[in-house]
């Protein structure tokens, strides 16, 4: 018998034959199974009481055990140095072969950058010879109709309006017939004046164009101003033996007039509604007995907007809020000096790619946008972030925006003061008005002519349609605590030409002022389900029913999905609706689920500058402009990077699908992130195709995370190149049929996409 060093328990020699003897451990039998087997008395009863371990034999376990811990440890630590020395190696060898990617990519540069240049000439040249066609063709064709209407773009523009509006008020024609007729003619001039004053460069020849638009068109209100008059006058021919006054609706494809004579005078009297409208107005008491009309002209265009925000420049004093998934916003994003650029924390020579791409767009007038944030980025990265330098670079963009004549403050109710008296302005860059005007007007009825023996005797004024006088101001209480001069009501159905996201905000407008208040607006109620709103004002006046602009920002998502040769369809998918526009060649359709309305554009091909007035007309806007970031926050991408990117992604757009990413909010202000895969079928793209690619001003790369990753990573795709352009990365892994879908694009085509993606610019705003 000898001891155990695994145990409690001794070792025992048991003899297993005659002529063997084994040793024997109990460790692995329980105490009762121990105590079975024979074995002398003393050795039972020791056992039987747990014996104990000698010192010896403690003191030889411990070192055994601390011998297995030195030799555990050593293990570890020889595992540990061979995992480092792997991880050494395998790091070394990626570095070396980022390198090698990183040099053939540099030595591939110049080639790739002037395959893309030479793309984009001779894009641009076929399309420039396409307008120059275009313009001679409508010129001449303008020229043919011999209509006696100016052509503003010739040579003798401001002396041809200024004749056909000396004419056209001379003319005594008031007959609603043909005078509607001559308005219809005259707003389609407007309209075109609009264009030209959109495009034009010259101060002088812009402010030339501005007078004659706002002659022309207080000429037409002034003609439907004479029309209401003639029609008033002979109210006394047409009562309506039901009510014993008179009332009429006049509608045509871009007015509704209506018009109510109060030739009863019942003092019971409290309103009426044209039914046939959708409109309806409510009267005061000490009213129905007076000589009045009431006319809701409701006309499709607005006018007067233009006046407000050339008699009202503001300056703008937005408020951001950061985009979600961004902690906050970068205010300064650190851009190259020029002629260089940073990457890898090393300057290296900038490419001439940019610089020919900012003066294509810049000659075109389609890259102003870009070339003044790239203007506005660069001038921030050379002055200091001193207070001197921050306030100089203040003024500078305060000046430029005086200058446009622009320049609103964009809280949701600006208040300005005015004199001594506090007035509440519409930020008309905040807000938008949509549906038209509403021109609500009271007038003194006219003298009715009267039967004498067979005559008509009417008194005739020279003093026109006078308007009769209600002014709030000066309204005090009467005896029995009303005012003299309380609120007037009106009430009118929601036009189905326009989209309301949200409640419809109601604005007054200001005659003397040249200004939109919604001071004076009470008793606001809107019922959805009907598209009506009612609400009292405190005096007759125009007004007109406005959204926030940018309601619809940020994106929530996009994608552009090629449906054929010179077909794809560019899909939004915005903060309160999502929309589609198709795209064919260079004409436009919108794609719209909602459907009440908008049947004037839903399913009307268009081209892409008309396509997106009528989408911002109908209060459908995922469009920005200069003055976007001052109320939509964005992830201030380098402008250069994002502009090149969508030149690109429009070469492709045949074959190529792109689509919003995460990522691009985590990727920095100098990198873009997006989804691209290749896809010819006119079918959603299948989940599993995408890929991410990460785009920078010196190189692209296909990224090895997914949209299901938790966190970003700019880690290239195992075995990916890298490349200086989104075009020759994409080419590594398309198919032969897709690059030469590419090589077939019609310039038309590249371009509707191209104004698309830069007139959305969804890298920046989703």
């Amino acid at each position: 018998m000898s001891d155990c060093y695994c145990c409690k328990y001794v070792a025992i020699y048991v003899a297993m034959t005659t002529h063997t003897r084994m040793r024997m451990c109990f460790c692995s039998y329980s105490d009762a199974e121990v105590l079975s087997f024979r074995m002398p008395p003393k050795i039972r009863k020791s056992l039987k009481k747990g014996g104990k371990l000698s010192k010896a034999q403690k003191l030889k376990q411990k070192q055994e055990e601390e011998e297995r811990r030195l030799q555990e440890e050593e293990e570890a630590r020889l595992n540990a140095e061979k995992e480092e020395q792997e991880t050494l190696e395998r790091e070394k060898k990626e570095k070396e072969m980022l390198e090698r990617l990183e040099l053939k990519a540099r030595e591939c540069r110049e080639n790739e950058l002037n395959e893309l240049r030479h793309l984009l000439e001779n894009n641009h040249a076929a399309l420039t010879k396409w307008k120059t066609d275009s313009a001679e063709k409508t010129k001449c064709e303008r020229y043919m109709r011999c209509d006696g209407i100016p052509d503003p773009s010739g040579i003798l523009t401001p002396q041809d309006i200024n004749t056909y509006i000396s004419l056209w008020r001379d003319d005594p024609e008031v007959n609603i017939t043909p005078m509607l007729k001559q308005c219809s003619i005259a707003l389609e001039l407007v309209e075109e004046l609009e264009g030209l004053l959109r495009d034009v460069k010259d101060p002088q020849e812009g402010q030339k164009y501005q007078e004659a638009l706002i002659n022309l068109q207080e000429l037409i209100h002034f003609k439907h101003q004479l029309t209401t008059e003639d029609i008033l006058k002979g109210a006394s021919a047409n009562i309506d033996t039901e009510t014993g006054n008179m009332h009429t609706v006049i509608k045509d494809d871009n007015i509704t007039l209506c018009l109510w004579a109060n030739l009863k005078k019942n003092p019971r009297f409290k309103g009426f509604k044209f039914s046939e409208a959708g409109m309806g107005f409510e009267l005061p008491k000490q009213l129905a007995e007076s000589d009045i009309a009431v006319r809701i002209l409701h006309t499709r265009y607005d006018h007067l907007s233009l006046l407000a925000k050339i008699s009202h420049p503001r300056i703008y004093t937005p408020s951001c809020r950061p985009l979600e998934g961004t902690d906050k916003i970068p205010t300064d994003i650190d851009l190259p000096e020029q002629g260089e650029t940073k990457v890898d924390g090393e300057v290296k020579e900038d490419s001439e790619m940019q610089q020919k791409i900012v003066e294509e767009e810049v000659q075109s007038g389609q890259g102003l946008e870009v070339w003044k944030s790239a203007a506005s980025l660069q001038s921030r990265k050379n002055s200091p972030h001193s207070p001197e330098g921050r306030a100089s670079q203040t003024q500078i963009e305060i000046e430029t925006l005086r200058a446009e004549g622009e320049m609103t403050s964009s809280s949701e109710q600006l208040t300005v003061m005015d004199c001594s008296e506090q007035v509440q302005m519409v930020d008309l860059m905040q807000y938008t008005p949509l549906g038209g005007i509403f021109y609500y007007d009271l007038f003194h009825l006219p003298p009715q002519a009267h039967q004498v023996n067979g005559w008509k005797i009417r008194q005739v004024l020279d003093t026109g349609l006078q308007v009769f006088p209600y002014r709030p101001e000066k309204s005090n209480i009467d005896d029995n605590g009303a005012l003299s001069c309380p609120p007037v009501g009106v009430s009118v159905m929601l036009p189905d030409s326009v989209v309301f996201l949200e409640t419809p905000q109601v604005a007054c407008w200001d005659a003397a002022g040249k200004q939109w208040r919604i001071d004076g607006i009470s008793d606001v109620t809107y019922k959805e389900e009907e598209a009506k709103i009612s609400f009292k004002m405190a005096s007759f006046q125009a007004f007109a029913l406005m959204q926030e602009t940018y309601a619809n920002f940020p994106f929530q998502s996009w994608e552009l999905r090629p449906l054929g040769q010179d077909s794809a369809v560019f899909t939004v998918n915005g903060a309160l609706i999502d929309l589609s526009i198709i795209i064919q060649g260079n004409q436009c359709m919108l794609q719209l689920e909602q459907e009440k309305g908008l049947s004037h554009l839903k399913g009307k091909w268009m081209n892409s500058p008309a396509l997106q007035r009528a989408m911002l007309n109908a209060g459908l806007n995922i469009f920005v402009n200069e003055y976007t970031d001052k109320y939509v926050c964005s992830y201030c991408k380098d402008p250069l990077a994002e502009h090149a990117a969508y030149k690109q992604m429009a070469l492709f757009a045949s074959a190529c699908a792109f689509s919003w990413s995460k990522w691009n909010a985590k990727c920095g202000a100098e990198h873009l992130v997006l989804q691209v895969c290749e896809h010819h079928s006119p079918a959603p793209v299948p989940k599993g195709s995408w890929s991410l690619y990460l785009l920078g001003t010196q190189c692209s790369k296909k990224l090895e995370i997914t949209e299901k990753n938790e966190a970003f990573s700019p880690d290239h795709y195992p075995g990916s190149k890298f490349h200086s352009t989104l075009i020759h990365m994409l080419q590594d892994n398309m198919s032969t049929d897709g690059i030469s879908r590419t090589k077939k694009s019609n310039c038309l085509f590249i371009n509707t996409v191209q104004s698309l993606l830069c007139a959305t610019r969804p890298l920046m705003y989703s």
